[in-house]
């Protein structure tokens, strides 16, 4: 009975995608459907949907629902951790950053990479020796279980939630222009089918749709970069020649400072990006998903290399559709046309028809047709799946295993009561991001993702590292920076031009011009939050002079024995 009734649900979810042409068809789209993304998609769909009703067979435990049994080896693993790694928002925006801006684009893809090697060097062994479902497992090691759990846990989903805010409004704009559906139809298909995702297959599920969506992504972004390539006979040097002969930049685009010209705020963003990434809750959860501290290393090791080429691959893609797209006039509004149909230069960048988030989908029509624009179309909705699912389970973890199991029921729950918890705030998380995704729907959530990332490098990284290599910190000066870090980085995130102005609208008249204005310069807050972070913890630490302060410093010599050698850290489930 339990197999036909997951059947029927799984199958009645593909409803909404065998419906979309619905809105072409009663005239409501202003896009028109795409159908060839369409149908590539609904094979993946029909594939993935395949892979989480066996996944949900497999799924008896907590252990299996939260790290898959902890049996992914480190190739699979680094292959799922760069699925969940490289978001639409890569692919997309950053190769339009750097049709945009040239070089300067880059600034994001070596932010997002350059904090790879300090979680391999760093703390990837010691996560996995230490936790068991959740980083906060680690950061509540040997601390009050109940305060760090609810600060950990608190900044896990505030994370979570400004990220998925982000990636929701981010599918539904994208996913009008690809596929030609209602912006609330692209945000309900893909919030339905990341709760089926998470609610019946759990992390085993989750892995496999991210190891799959990797592959397709990276097959198909090498695919329009080699083709790209081939039309300057495989020469960069002739690429970038032609590049700067027709970008209104000119030779601007070969030099940094153009996109972020300020050094201070430079620093503090790649602060927050370097950091922020070894303290996202939904990529260092998936360090428990392999049998031990070795394929853990080896994971990152793999991941690094993934990302590190796709955004190799990005780079060629912003550079060579500097070129190629002039050759397109179709991309490109009328009024960014010359009276002959060419277009103009000075409208390379501002002309192109659904902005530069649009760069690599036009390329891979201009390389591959609409066969291959179907394709890269499909993948891009996949991208979103596939990073929707790994943030609302880690969301979806903090609450049933950080919050319920060890904080309200004080670790006295049975695994049943624990995956149910589980499922049911998967499916609250993912009613909330569908109505959230809805709502935002004309708001700039552009500063989101950022402040996602200082949340994660001022609130988690700080407490993490401390925990894990300090041995005087103690529960109440973990307790305090890590509130100090959420809550000067969320402060200082809206007082900046990106939310005082551009979202709350406070102006002011500059040089006879009315222009948005921050209450500080700072567009990030990374380079106040982490220190200040860090000096709390310290302060506080070494001033605590408590009997849970003792308790919390005299635990560190058994906890440093587990973090380098990893005994009494729980190994693979068999199956």
């Amino acid at each position: 009975m339990r197999r036909y009734a997951t059947w029927g649900v799984l199958l009645a979810l593909l409803a909404p995608f065998i419906l979309v042409a619905a809105p072409s068809l009663s005239g409501a789209a202003e896009q028109p459907v795409n159908y060839t993304a369409i149908y590539m998609f609904l094979i993946f769909v029909a594939g993935t949907l395949g892979i989480t009703y066996w996944a949900s067979k497999r799924t008896r435990s907590a252990r299996d629902f939260y790290t898959a049994g902890g049996g992914i080896t480190g190739f699979q693993n680094g292959l799922a951790i760069a699925g969940d790694y490289m978001s639409a928002a890569s692919f997309l925006g950053i190769s339009g950053l750097v049709f945009a801006s040239g070089y300067d684009g880059l600034i994001y893809a070596i932010g997002f990479l350059v904090g790879w090697p300090v979680i391999m060097f760093l703390i990837a062994e010691q996560i996995r020796n230490l936790g068991k479902f959740t980083f906060t497992d680690v950061s509540a090691y040997r601390f009050g279980q109940t305060e760090i759990r609810i600060m950990a846990a608190t900044s896990s989903l505030v994370v979570v939630a400004f990220y998925l805010i982000a990636q929701m409004v981010g599918a539904g704009k994208l996913i009008e222009l690809l596929f030609g559906l209602d912006y609330w139809m692209a945000v309900v298909s893909v919030g339905v089918l990341m709760m089926v995702y998470v609610i019946f297959g759990g992390m085993t599920a989750t892995t496999w749709v991210q190891i799959i969506k990797a592959i397709l992504l990276l097959s198909g972004a090498t695919f329009m970069a080699v083709v790209a390539l081939s039309t300057f006979g495989y020469s960069p040097e002739e690429m970038f020649r032609q590049a700067v002969e027709v970008h209104p930049k000119a030779a601007e685009i070969m030099s940094p400072g153009s996109l972020v010209t300020d050094p201070i705020n430079a620093i503090s963003l790649g602060l927050a990006l370097m950091f922020g990434t070894a303290g996202l809750p939904h990529i260092l959860m998936r360090f428990f998903t392999v049998p031990d501290a070795k394929e853990a290393r080896k994971s990152v090791f793999y991941a690094t290399g993934f990302i590190g080429y796709f955004y190799i691959l990005t780079f060629i893609i912003g550079f060579s559709s500097i070129v190629l797209l002039l050759q397109h006039p179709e991309f490109y509004k009328p009024e960014a046309l010359a009276a002959d149909g060419t277009i103009l230069k000075g409208q390379l960048i501002s002309g192109l028809d659904g902005g530069t988030n649009m760069v690599a989908i036009r390329l891979a029509e201009a390389v591959g047709g609409n066969l291959f624009l179907g394709f890269i179309s499909a993948v891009a909705f996949a991208t979103i799946l596939a990073v929707v699912a790994g943030l609302t389970l880690a969301g979806a973890s903090a609450i049933s295993h950080d919050l319920y199991a060890n904080v309200i029921a004080r670790g006295r729950s049975n695994e049943r009561t624990e995956i149910r918890v589980s499922r049911v705030a998967t499916l609250s998380l993912g009613l909330l991001a569908i109505g959230l995704g809805i709502v935002f729907e004309s708001q700039n959530v552009a500063f989101m993702v950022g402040l996602a990332f200082a949340i994660a490098a001022s609130a988690n990284f700080p407490v993490l590292v401390a925990s894990i290599f300090w041995g005087k910190m103690t529960t109440r000066g973990a307790l305090f920076g890590g509130f100090v870090g959420l809550i000067s980085a969320v402060g200082l995130t809206i007082v900046s031009k990106a939310v005082w102005g551009d979202v709350l609208g406070n102006t002011a008249i500059v040089d006879g011009q009315e222009v948005a204005i921050g209450l500080i310069t700072l567009n990030n807050p990374a380079i106040i939050s982490i220190p200040l972070a860090f000096a709390t913890i310290w302060i506080v630490s070494l001033l605590d002079n408590s009997d849970r302060a003792k308790l919390d410093r005299g635990a560190f010599e058994a906890q440093r024995v587990r973090c380098e050698t990893g005994i009494g850290a729980d190994g693979a489930a068999s199956h």
